[in-house]
């Protein structure tokens, strides 16, 4: 059965956290807050897990689930090159609502879905996703809907959606932002975003030096 831990006051959190952390060292779902929206992620080299997640959400390996990360340090395990592009848009945005899909580092052992060699990668800013990314490691994580439906941006929502897929969630009231991140490709040479949402194409187009319409134009 599913439990539902109120995380809003800091002893709370803590023994909230400690829990969810147990719960996804042993393989199973849980659900917390992000900056952006609620997320449902499991241990991101767990690759039974990591297929729950999709199950959950009732979607194919053709979606790719993401990877969360509590620090920028940790990515450079998980990339092929750290280059430079990468490392300014890390460095302004990062913890914040910008994914980035990059080339993954070829020896890793996960299953992430359909990825083409790449990964998808963020920081997000909020205390109690950090905390738990801190806690765990790099985690397979997706919004915490099922395929097709409106994110979650509290707990009820999530919950109402994935029921006893999951078995934590953690509550840290409503998402700030409620919208998803933008995602930005690097892996193919020029950026591109994928879709935009909560940081705009003006903002990473000022970090890079580029045009906002190139950042965005159909390749």
């Amino acid at each position: 059965m599913s439990t539902v831990l109120n995380c809003m006051e800091e002893a709370e959190r803590l023994r909230g956290i400690g829990l969810a952390a147990a719960s996804v060292r042993a393989g199973n779902l849980v659900v917390f807050p992000t900056d952006t929206v609620y997320g449902i992620g499991a241990d991101a080299f767990n690759n039974a897990a990591v297929a729950e997640i999709l199950k959950a959400k009732h979607r194919g390996p053709d979606y790719p689930v993401a990877v969360l990360v509590g620090s920028w340090n940790t990515i450079q395990g998980l990339v092929s090159s750290y280059n430079s592009q990468m490392k300014l848009l890390v460095e302004a945005f990062w913890p914040g609502g910008l994914s980035l899909v990059v080339p993954q580092a070829p020896s890793l052992p996960w299953n992430l879905g359909d990825t083409r060699g790449t990964v998808m990668l963020r920081m997000p800013n909020h205390p109690i996703a950090l905390q738990l990314l801190r806690e765990v490691g790099p985690m397979a994580v997706s919004s915490a809907n099922i395929h097709g439906h409106p994110p979650a941006i509290r707990v009820t929502e999530a919950q109402h959606q994935l029921g006893e897929a999951v078995d934590i969630y953690l509550d840290g009231g409503d998402a700030v932002i409620g919208q998803p991140s933008t995602i930005v490709d690097l892996s193919s040479g020029d950026p591109r975003i994928l879709r935009e949402g909560a940081t705009s194409a003006a903002e990473i187009a000022r970090v890079l030096d580029i045009s906002p319409e190139s950042l965005l134009a159909e390749r």
